[in-house]
């Protein structure tokens, strides 16, 4: 379990980011009155979820390996973050909508109705239960790259 000690500490460091990036989310109004904002500023996320994972990296690189770390140790470092982060998703995502954001799904549906669009098919996605599956699989691909690129950039020999 110490061999891993850092990765837990991240993948857990990364969850409270996403819980308190999706509080800002609501406070700003991007699930209520600002819906229609919300599928652009959502994705600068993806900034913060990148820098998390060079500190990682950059983390296990330095107390780990001493200063010496190959692509391989740094992907699979990234790997089981992503594998911690994905395995808490589901309650990631039960705090998020019953906790921080539980009118979001509403909303989300009522906005895209009003843009037109079925309000069946909008809510056969706007759920928890699509919610948690497009985390999991969400969260596990785009660990894997982000893994991937950036265990390139702090790779050190």
């Amino acid at each position: 379990m110490r061999k891993y000690e850092i990765e837990i500490k991240w993948g857990l460091i990364f969850i409270v980011a996403t819980l308190i990036w999706m509080g800002i989310e609501n406070v700003v109004g991007l699930h209520t009155v600002h819906i229609d904002k919300h599928m652009y500023y959502t994705n600068l996320f993806g900034i913060v979820a990148i820098i998390l994972y060079v500190l990682a990296l950059l983390d296990k690189r330095r107390n780990f390996y001493n200063n010496r770390m190959s692509w391989k140790q740094g992907f699979i470092s990234g790997l089981i973050i992503t594998l911690i982060i994905a395995a808490f998703s589901p309650l990631t995502q039960l705090i998020v909508h019953k906790i921080i954001a539980p009118s979001y799904f509403t909303n989300a549906i009522e906005y895209g109705a009003s843009l037109g669009k079925d309000p069946e098919t909008l809510a056969g996605y706007f759920n928890l239960r699509s919610y948690i599956v497009q985390s999991l699989f969400g969260t596990f691909s785009l660990g894997m790259v982000t893994s991937a690129v950036v265990a390139l950039f702090v790779r050190r020999s």
